[in-house]
């Protein structure tokens, strides 16, 4: 037990000398607080609030959907066995399509939106890359993936700004 205690104690001890030279020899270590970084992007919010409108949409296409089928419903009351049934069975395809309705509005929206995200991380991945390169860092990190990280190796505040400032001389869709 005290050899690997020992050999524990020399590994550590080693590793906090090594860890200065790597930082000097190798260049800058920066961390991006990546989950802010995507909710301060004016492009995520943009692209929230279309997603937002589309399903908006799409809850009034549903609405509408809906009311057919309560319209449907108290004309049953109304009618003999015969016609009834019919019309039972029209009711019953009504709720059939509904659903339908709402399990592609769900499918579609999801997809729309991963899409969204997917673009959206490469595009920042790009520019934290393109950022490092140019301001020579060797390393740059997730902040979930840091036990400790000092402020000034914050580059989220930096990361954004410029993601913004591309975002507004972009062309319109």
């Amino acid at each position: 037990m005290n050899r690997a205690l020992i050999v524990i104690l020399i590994s550590a001890f080693l590793l906090s000398i090594s860890l200065p030279a790597f930082s000097e020899s190798q260049g800058k270590i920066g961390y991006i607080d990546l989950s802010r970084s995507f909710d301060e992007y004016q492009k995520t919010k943009d692209l929230d609030k279309e997603l937002e409108g589309k399903g908006d949409m799409k809850q009034d296409e549903r609405e509408k959907l809906v009311q057919e089928i309560r319209k449907m419903r108290e004309e049953l009351e109304l009618m003999n066995k015969n016609a009834r049934e019919k019309k039972e069975a029209d009711i019953e395809s009504k709720i059939k399509s509904l659903q339908e309705f709402d399990q592609e509005a769900k499918t579609d929206l999801t997809k729309e939106r991963d899409n969204m995200v997917k673009d959206i991380l490469k595009e920042m991945s790009d520019v934290i890359k393109e950022y490092g390169e140019k301001n020579g860092y060797s390393i740059i990190v997730n902040d979930r993936v840091l036990l400790y990280g000092d402020s000034g190796m914050d580059l989220t505040n930096e990361i954004i700004k410029i993601l913004n400032d591309r975002y507004k001389t972009m062309p319109a869709k």
